[in-house]
Parts: C-alpha cells; structure tokens; sequence
C-alpha cells in the first residue's frame, strides 16, 4: 500500500531553497539594522501562559477573542503560541528584572508566530517577524529612532513604495475625554451585539472594523488627535519634527489604531500598495502602562513588528532584491577518484579558512560536474584532475565572464587568487 504524501499544514508560511535566501536576506538586514541602533538579542518561548496574551494585548482585539491558537498542557495550564512579540517581551523584562538596569532597555526578536486566521495571500496561521522594544523612556526621540530602524532597512532593501502612517493615540486624560464622547456616538448607532460588544470593551476597535458598513457609520465620528492634551500634542509635534529632519515622508492618518488595545501615544504602520488587501508590511508604536499592567514597573516603551513575509513579497513586486545574494565563491569539480579524494580535503581546508566551497559528489565525468558548478551559482569553478595534482598548478575559471585565472593547487594561493578576483 503506498503512503500518501504528508503536507504542510494550511496556511503556513515555509521557505525552502531557492526563496529562504532571499527569506533569510530580508531577515537578517531588518535584524541589522536593529543591531546598528544599539538593540541586544532576546530570545523567546514560543508559547506563553494564556492570560499573557489576554492582559497584554486585549481582550477586544480579534487576535485574543478570534486568532488564538490556546490548549490545555498535561498540568491543566492554559497555554498560546504567541500571537505577537511585545507582551512576551514586557513578561520576560518583568521576569528578569531588565527594567531595573541601565535604562532604555532596547531588546530585538525574531521568530514565528502564530493565529487562527483564515489563509490568503499575505496572511498566514505561521507568519514570521522581526521587532524591538525600547523600555524605560518616552522621549520622542526614541519613537523616532524606531520608526527610523524599520524606514532604513526598507530603503535598503531597495523598496521605494511604502508609506508611513502615523498618529498619536494620546495619553490617558487625552483618551478618557474623547472615549466619552465616542461612547455617546456609538450609542446612536445601529450595531449588532457583537460588534456593540466590541465597542463595549474598547470603542476604539470600530475605527479598526474592515467592515464597509462600520467604516461608513463611522465616518463622522469623534477623532482621538482633537482631543489630545498639550503635553500629547507637543509630542506628537516633535516626532513629526524629528521625521522631517531625517528627511523620512509621513502622512498623518488619525483613523488608525491598529489591531492591539495596549496602544498609546505615538502609532505608526508601513503600508505597501502592491500587496493588495494585506498590505501591511510592519507597524507599532508606544505602549505606556502596558508593563505595568502585566505586574511590573510602570515604565514608558515603544517598539515595532515588522512581517517578514510581507516585507519579501514587497520586495518581490517591486523586484529590489539582488539577483545572486551570498554566492558560492568556488565549485570543485573532480574528474578521478584520487581527484575526488583531494578535493574532499581541499574543500574542508577552504572552509576552515573562511571559503565558502561546495563540490561536485557522485561519479560525474567532466560535462556533469560543470553543469553541477553552474547550477551551484559558484563566483569561479576549479577542475581537478591527476595532472592538477602532479603539478601542483590549476586554473580557476570566473563563471560569470569564462575568464581563467591560474593558480596553485593549494589553500594560500587560491584565498590569495581568489579574494583578488572577487
């Protein structure tokens, strides 16, 4: 009886030759460019207790009440695989006691993450993100300096498209005077129990709503950036200044709120529009008495997650990413078995030095083993036969040009000819 073939589960975002370079190149600059600003690596569980996640991020959002994958352990916990990067990491600060230490603390993340959404293009039950968080201060300078952390990676990563959208969701008196006359709106409208629910927990969430019918009920309703104090108002002002003087394009969009509750402050998310209906590519913004409600200090923070898979599609549709990226520099082709032998010890040596080197396996006659090297997308291809390794001498051939560049058969003399050429 033969087996049928196993699959990936639906809606799973997985990356296999020759898409995870390009998938690992995206990652890794976003991760960069965190690095250059200072952020140090945390590394998290992927799942956490449950109320992490219902505390931390809300229970009106459509992640917690919708998109959470939870289950019971053996102990009768309540688990999640983490829906999103910033509660696990005010958790694991509260944990350790990070925010007791030198101040920001300014900590970067990658990894999986998972929700219960339905499939479609740009939007996967396993996606995968790159953030930070910066704890401690609410300078202005610090929402900026994260807005600029993600601007700079897509700028060179090639993408000219995007858009950053910005508002303030304001401090708590900012937000408790214009909550009660957005509950006085709301409470004109015409909304069925859920959606009324929603607005219930948090009446924020309708300008959120991707409903046509809400979005229309909506559009005359009270914005949060008129009613933002002045200590709210000034700050918003000096963010907008320090993006203008950083020379980073901005519009001001005060419907947004973005999909958390634990939102405050400054808010802001990059849009693609060759993406389609997903056209986010990363967002975040600050995040004021969010640890504090998790059990820890009351201190100020702001970060971002930015979609890796978004981020590579947009890459993709705007075709930025470089045609070769982090190439095989030489190919051995062996062509005896003694050849096979010595190349074998070659190659271990290259990469001990610091080569990247493949060779051609199996018994392949010299035709075989030179479609292998091409295929490899090695910079040069070696052939090593018995007179190579009689004479000590051997010509390397560039691929890209069919130039041939003489050398000795041993591992000084090629990194020498080598590093030259390149």
């Amino acid at each position: 009886m033969k087996l049928s073939k196993f699959q990936a589960p639906k809606g799973v975002s997985e990356y296999f030759p020759p898409s995870s370079i390009q998938f690992e190149y995206v990652r890794d600059l976003l991760l960069q460019k965190a690095k250059n600003a200072g952020y140090s690596l945390i590394e998290l569980p992927v799942f956490e207790e449950t109320e992490v996640f219902t505390r931390g991020v809300g229970e009106s959002t459509d992640v917690v009440s919708k998109e959470m994958y939870t289950f019971e352990d053996r102990g009768g916990r309540s688990i999640t695989l983490r829906p999103e990067g910033t509660a696990g990491v005010m958790r694991a600060v509260i944990e350790h006691n990070l925010d007791k230490g030198q101040l920001p603390v300014k900590l970067f993340y990658s990894g999986a993450f998972f929700r219960a959404e339905r499939p479609q293009a740009g939007r996967y039950r396993q996606f995968y993100q790159v953030g930070i968080e910066a704890i401690g201060y609410d300078d202005p300078e610090i929402d900026v300096e994260v807005i600029a952390v993600a601007e700079n990676a897509f700028r060179e990563l090639g993408l000219k498209q995007f858009t950053l959208n910005i508002t303030s969701l304001g401090d708590s008196k900012s937000r408790e005077a214009h909550r009660k006359d957005l509950v006085k709106f709301i409470s004109n409208l015409n909304l069925d129990e859920a959606t009324a629910q929603r607005a219930r927990l948090n009446p924020l969430r309708l300008f959120d709503d991707k409903r046509e019918e809400i979005k229309s009920l909506m559009s005359d309703a009270p914005l949060l950036m008129d009613y933002l104090s002045d200590e709210s108002a000034n700050h918003f002002n000096k963010v907008k200044s320090l993006l203008d003087s950083l020379n980073i394009s901005y519009q001001v969009n005060p419907r947004m709120v973005r999909g958390l509750d634990y939102y405050t402050g400054t808010t802001f998310e990059f849009d693609h529009p060759l993406l389609g209906a997903q056209s986010g590519i990363g967002g975040g913004g600050r995040y004021d008495g969010l640890m504090g409600s998790l059990g820890g200090s009351d201190l100020s923070g702001i970060g971002f997650g930015l979609g890796v898979d978004r981020v590579l599609m947009a890459c993709n549709a705007e075709k930025c990413l470089p045609t070769v990226i982090d190439p095989i520099n030489l190919f051995i082709a062996p062509i005896t078995q003694a050849a096979k032998s010595f190349s074998f010890k070659l190659i271990s040596e290259l990469r001990n030095s610091g080569i990247r080197c493949d060779m051609a396996y199996g018994d392949r006659g010299l035709k075989g083993a030179m479609k292998a090297a091409d295929k490899s997308g090695a910079i040069f291809a070696l052939v090593i036969g018995d007179d190579e390794i009689t004479t000590g001498k051997c010509e390397i051939k560039e691929m890209s040009s069919g130039n041939i560049i003489s050398s000795k058969l041993d591992v000084s003399d090629l990194i020498s000819k080598l590093g030259n050429s390149n």
